[in-house]
This record gives structure tokens, sequence and C-alpha cells, in this order.
């Protein structure tokens, strides 16, 4: 198998979800720096459209969207697993709670004004500027909690997970699983990126007990690739047969009454909503797959999670 690649930069609490598994699956990974705001053009290079951190690339296969390339690593690397036999619904449940309610409670405490002026107190104004205008314009589909009501149910969460981390090391026992790296992003953003709000950790020790835990596990083995040679991999790359990649299944499931090679779009629900399209070669009971064709990338396949996403006719969108 060619490298793993992954595309992310160190301030993002999803980046660090993916480091965090790579570091758990013990593998060793080519990292590439991309920005964190627009414009990103060998992201879009690749993808098409999608431009949230991260993205896991394999030759001409971009998988996007965390959830996913979880499952892609859960594949090249079976054990240990995210996945428990006899916690596969619940750590997949839990993992969906924490990357979405949990994470918007949490960043919704994590950059009220103090924190985000110490997210940016090396960088001038404009800088600043920017980003907030960058996730604002993801963000016209999202409905965020006011400052004070993300800090209550922060608050309530947190609980809520210590009293799992008092019962077991990790969130359902001696190991840890997906539950356990999607719980852990956010929490990780309160306690490295923004310490001066760290401290509505401190009423739950269980919980910073845990984040300990969590934290020895690293993050693997990496080295750096520039963005430009990762678009160059892709080009000289052939990207892998739909039901021959990196992700389990391949029947077609058609929920939509679109069948495999129609032009479609495919787009987020609520946040970073842009749309990717291409030519549909894979639409199964986990994942739809698009093949497109670019300049500079060549033909590449582009995965994205069913759940989360929405399929439309291109001509439809």
């Amino acid at each position: 198998m060619t490298d793993l690649i992954l595309h992310h930069y160190p301030m993002s609490p999803f980046a660090e979800k993916i480091r965090m598994v790579l570091g758990f699956k013990k593998q060793v990974w080519r990292s590439v720096m991309i920005p964190s705001v627009m414009p990103k053009p060998d992201v879009l290079a690749l993808t098409g459209g999608f431009r949230k951190t991260p993205l896991l690339q394999v030759g001409a296969d971009i998988y996007c969207d965390t959830a996913l390339i979880c499952d892609v690593l859960e594949h090249v690397q079976p054990a240990p697993t995210l996945y428990p036999a006899h916690l596969k619904g619940v750590s997949r449940i839990f993992a969906q709670w924490a990357d979405t309610t949990l994470f918007w409670a949490a960043m919704g405490y994590n950059l009220q004004p103090k924190g985000a002026a110490q997210v940016f107190a090396n960088d001038a104004l404009e800088v600043a500027k920017a980003f907030g205008e960058d996730r604002k314009a993801m963000s016209v589909n999202l409905v965020r909690l006011r400052p004070a009501d993300a800090t209550s149910a922060y608050r309530s969460y947190l609980r809520r997970i210590a009293h799992m981390a008092e019962e077991h090391d990790f969130m359902f026992g001696i190991e840890p699983c997906v539950a356990d790296f999607a719980a852990y992003h956010p929490l990780w953003f309160t306690r490295v990126q923004v310490p001066v709000m760290a401290d509505i950790l401190s009423a739950t020790p269980a919980v910073g007990e845990w984040l300990d835990r969590m934290a020895a596990i690293g993050h693997g083995i990496s080295s750096p690739l520039s963005s430009q040679d990762a678009v160059t991999v892709a080009q000289r790359a052939e990207p892998m047969p739909a039901g021959q990649n990196l992700l389990q299944g391949s029947a077609f499931q058609d929920d939509h009454g679109i069948a495999l090679g129609s032009e479609v779009t495919i787009a987020a629900e609520a946040f970073g909503t842009e749309a990717t399209q291409g030519t549909l070669i894979a639409a199964t009971r986990t994942h739809y797959s698009l093949r497109r064709e670019e300049a500079r990338a060549g033909v590449v396949h582009v995965h994205f999670p069913r759940v989360g996403y929405v399929l439309r006719r291109a001509d439809a969108a």
C-alpha cells in the first residue's frame, strides 16, 4: 500500500483525533500542513470542493470526514481495534454524539473572547478576523450555542464523561475505542490550545486522568510532505477500483433513485457545506465514492460517509 498522507494543521481538533488514531494504530504516515482558512488550492485540487480538515490521502484516493477516515485506518490496521465486537453499535453512536453535540458545546465555550485571544495571541489582527470570517462562511446551516449556553452544556457533558472515566480507564473499558478518540479532541483543544479556559476541567479530575492516558498514546511516526508533492502523488497514481479500496463493502444501496455513473454532488449537511461534484461510482450502506478528473491531480476517487452528507443529482444541486 502507498503512504498514508494526512492533510491537517496543528490546531485542528478533528486532525488531533486522527493523529491520535494513527498513534493508536502505530502507523507511519506523511504529514501535509494545509492552511486553516481558504484559499486552499491544493486541497481543492484533490477534493474538488470539500475543504474541511483533515483529509486522508492514499495515492489517488481521498477520504473525507474523520468518521470515514477511522474506518479506513481500521481496515489498514485492524488491531488494536477501534470497534470492539461488543461495542460496535454504542461506540459509533457515542462517537457521533461527541463529534457533533459535545464538539460544538466545547468550541462554543473554548472560543469565547478570552479563549480566542489566546489562540490568536501571536497573530496579527487580520489573521484572527480572517479565521472568524472563514468559519462564519462554513456555518451558514449551523445553529451555534451562545457562550453561556455552551458553557452550561459543556459542564454537564464533562460530568457525564467523568462518570464513565471513574468506572474504567477509558470510555467503555480497559482499552480505548473510537468513542475515546471522538471525545478526546474537543477536550484536548480546551486543555492544550486554550489553557486559559481549562479551569472548567478542574471539577472533574477523572476526566483529567483520562486525558493523560489518552495523550500518552501519541501520534505514531510522521514525516513531512509538501502539499504540492501530495498533489503530484495523486497525479502519478491510479485510484483503487470501486469496491476494492480501503472501505468495506461494495454492494449498491440506492436510497435516492440515482444510478451509478450519474453526475452528482455531495456536501456536508450542516458545517462546511461546499459541494464536491463528480461521477458516482459507489453508494454502499456506509459510504459514497466519486470519480473526478482535475488538471493538476489527474483522476482521483473522493470518498464520503453516508451519515452527515447529502447526495444530489448535479443538475438539481
